[in-house]
């Protein structure tokens, strides 16, 4: 069966910016301005102005840009980085590729984010960096994380990759740790038309050196200071999320109100637990993440009604294969390993329609009762 409703609909975000972008691009065409020049430079100075930072540096992807993050505070091989066991593994990647060690901790059964006190006895003498994740679109407990940083003397490096536009009582997503980093990777609510990345910071000499590493370690052609990396934000990319840029606060608030309609269609439907929102928090819902029983079989009932759905994310992380040499087990984190099995990312990006909405209510109402 043809999907009616599918997961996710970038084809309607291009259509919006077409016209904005496509003469931008025939020119680069034409002038061959492929790599940095003023398209880059604009970008980066008007997500800095969009998120409250002094500096953005524009990167090639948003696992680049944690590696370079983690770079810049100092971590290197055999320091520890602790993180929530529920996230995409690029958060554990971009440590492992600089030799550190990722350090999984638990999340909190509500809001499925880093769990502070889990956090606070996962810290040794060998921990460089914590990195909270923003997952889903919501913000992680940074008003309690960052106090733990702080007295600990070790880096926060926000993993912002879900949450371009979303705050928190400690502030905006990607403009409170020493340094961020994102993704604008094609599904995001920012996002490119390919692999791309930024890096977010106040500190000055972190934004030069990670603009240095992003370049082969050189600022000056010809002289390396580092053994860096080639992670450089292409003009194309950045053409585009200048436009996308512009449209995100009332995409951004689209997502909102489908997420509202999610929660008035799916109220009073047993079986299917609903996400909240944490306190103090302005989601900007990257996904809406609901939990149910059953849930291989109900997706299977949803795709058979033409309803696109995922799982973010069916392993933890400390579970998967890649990470089988860190010697964790099943059991050690509950509460993500139990969600693990849940979760399901229902349709959610700013061009659902709610006749699209009522028929995934309408189907996940049926697989549901099936199940009950």
């Amino acid at each position: 069966m043809s999907t009616e409703v599918p997961f996710l609909d970038l084809a309607a975000q291009q259509a919006e910016i077409a016209d904005e972008v496509l003469p931008v691009w025939a020119a680069q065409l034409g002038s061959a301005g492929f790599i940095g020049g003023p398209e880059v430079a604009a970008f980066e100075q008007e997500y800095a102005d969009y998120i409250g930072v002094e500096h953005v540096v524009g990167v090639s992807n948003g696992t680049d840009a944690l590696e370079l993050a983690f770079r810049a505070v100092g971590v290197g091989p055999g320091d520890e980085v602790v993180m929530p066991a529920n996230t995409f593994i690029a958060t554990a990647e971009a440590t492992s590729r600089i030799g550190a060690v990722p350090v999984f901790v638990d999340v909190d059964d509500e809001y499925l984010l880093i769990d502070p006190d889990a956090l606070e006895s996962a810290i040794t003498e060998r921990t460089k960096a914590i990195a909270p994740v923003h997952l889903f679109g919501q913000t992680a407990p940074l008003e309690h994380v960052l106090p733990i940083a702080e007295r600990h003397g070790i880096a926060l490096v926000e993993d912002a990759a879900q949450s371009q536009g979303a705050s928190g009582p400690a502030g905006r997503a990607g403009a409170v740790g020493r340094v961020s980093g994102t993704s604008f990777y094609p599904g995001k609510n920012l996002g490119a038309a390919g692999d791309a990345g930024a890096v977010m910071t106040n500190d000055g000499d972190i934004a030069a050196l990670i603009r240095n590493l992003a370049a082969h370690g050189s600022s000056v052609k010809y002289v390396h200071d580092h053994i860096g990396m080639n992670a450089r934000l292409d003009a194309v990319q950045a053409t585009v999320l200048r436009a996308k840029l512009r449209r995100l606060e009332g995409w951004n608030v689209r997502r909102r109100e489908a997420a509202d309609r999610y929660a008035a269609l799916l109220a009073d439907l047993d079986g299917v637990r609903l996400p909240p929102v944490r306190p103090g928090n302005e989601d900007v819902w990257h996904l809406y993440v609901v939990r149910v029983e059953e849930r291989e079989r109900i997706m299977a009932s949803l795709a058979a009604a033409g309803i696109g759905a995922g799982i973010h994310y069916p392993t933890p992380v400390h579970l998967t294969e890649a990470y089988a040499s860190l010697g964790y087990r099943r059991g050690q984190f509950p509460v993500a390993e139990a969600a693990a099995d849940r979760i399901l990312s229902l349709p959610m990006f700013p061009h659902l329609t709610e006749g699209q909405q009522a028929r995934v209510a309408d189907a996940l109402s049926m697989a549901v009762r099936v199940t009950a």
